[in-house]
């Protein structure tokens, strides 16, 4: 992917805060999600953030919809993820989340960074591997395309299970028909 579909220039911001609405266009999907299984559902979804800037951190928060469309875990066919997630972040320097040259080559344990944390320049903050980690955290671990789904169910009638089965077998399966 080339250009950012989510970016803004950090001069824009100020404590005051900025309302800002994208529009999460199909096409940005397919290309993000590329390589997994979930793919854009239908019409375009839409983040709406609200940012604000502190110093040199800005705080992302607002809302993500879209939709998308997953294998159902029972019976393969789409099922159809509606995703209407929170969004909140911390946007810092990149070079504030990076530890330092002498923890490294001393062989510190590096503290563990905060998931709500993200890195940017400095100059243009860009939301789109925020965006596309929201949309894959909200598939779930096992999507259905309804809760009855009875997954896959071979369609055999009788006559076809006695024509599925080996030749050298019928006769057993003679034996288990009749009544004894």
């Amino acid at each position: 992917m080339g250009a950012h579909e989510f970016s803004i220039p950090a001069s824009d911001l100020d404590a005051g805060g900025k309302q800002v609405r994208f529009p999460v266009r199909a096409a940005w999907i397919r290309g993000a999600l590329e390589g997994t299984e979930v793919a854009q559902g239908g019409s375009d979804g839409v983040l709406d953030v609200r940012l604000s800037k502190s110093g040199n951190d800005v705080v992302v928060r607002g809302r993500l919809t879209a939709e998308l469309t997953v294998p159902c875990a029972r019976c393969l066919e789409p099922a159809l993820i509606v995703v209407n997630e929170p969004v909140s972040a911390l946007a810092v320097p990149a070079s504030e989340l990076r530890p330092s040259v002498a923890a490294e080559k001393e062989g510190e344990d590096l503290p563990a960074r905060d998931p709500e944390m993200i890195g940017y320049d400095g100059e243009t903050l860009v939301l789109d591997d925020l965006v596309r980690d929201e949309l894959l955290l909200a598939v779930p671990m096992i999507p259905l395309c309804s809760e009855g789904c009875p997954g896959i169910s071979p369609a055999i009638s009788s006559e076809s299970a006695q024509s599925a089965v080996d030749p050298r077998l019928r006769p057993l399966l003679q034996l288990k028909k009749s009544p004894m």
